[in-house]
């Protein structure tokens, strides 16, 4: 895949060529077919957005109510999808790291998936997945990120000002490091909606090929 990001477009495309069917173990997707209206216009508005035809497990989920389905495509429109201070493959990478400290298969490996899109590398994608930061793989600011980011999943009442300020000498501002809790808090609620309904990984042959 070589280190060069792909558009959203373009990469969501690719990821739907490996990505298995959605299907839940513990209580039951929306079926397209029988959906109501309002939530038919949202899945047509994600399909437009996003330039794919199938549509993720997770979205599946939020569709049974449609004022979280609404709300959720504003959120992945808007801020996990959109333009922020943090760049899509720092946010990919809170994400991975994140779902893998909650031990949600289903987007640790979905945002792994993307990251490599972004042009995250394998040997990345696997010490993320493996919880093993190192300056081998990751630079001093994303070193201070990821950690700040999981204490913030692990053990949030102890944050404090100081762990703001390691990230800020790390190189972060201050809005950064706002976003990176809100991408951490956010995905603390994905993965427990996710593994709540019983998602499998999307790639059930995990990712070993993601740079290819």
């Amino acid at each position: 895949m070589g280190n060069q990001p792909l558009s959203d477009v373009t990469q969501m495309q690719a990821m739907e060529l490996r990505r298995s069917a959605s299907s839940s173990s513990n209580l039951p997707l929306v079926d397209e077919r029988s959906a109501n209206e309002e939530v038919g216009a949202l899945f047509a508005r994600y399909r437009e957005h996003f330039g794919r035809t199938e549509l993720p497990g997770i979205l599946l989920c939020f569709a049974t109510n449609s004022a979280l389905l609404k709300g959720m495509l504003e959120i992945a429109e808007n801020f996990l999808f959109g333009e922020s201070l943090l760049s899509r493959r720092h946010k990919e990478m809170i994400a991975t790291y994140v779902s893998r400290q909650n031990a949600c298969s289903y987007c640790a490996d979905s945002h792994a998936a993307l990251l490599g899109a972004q042009g995250g590398s394998a040997e990345m994608i696997r010490a993320l997945q493996d919880g093993v930061l190192n300056t081998q793989v990751f630079t001093t600011a994303e070193l201070a990120l990821l950690k700040f980011a999981g204490t913030v999943v692990a053990n949030s009442p102890a944050v404090t000002r100081a762990d703001v300020e390691a990230a800020r000498r790390a190189g972060w501002t201050e809005g950064q490091v706002t976003e990176t809790v809100h991408i951490a808090a956010l995905f603390a609620a994905f993965n427990r909606i996710a593994n709540g309904f019983g998602l499998p990984s999307p790639y059930p042959e995990r990712l070993e090929a993601c740079d290819d």
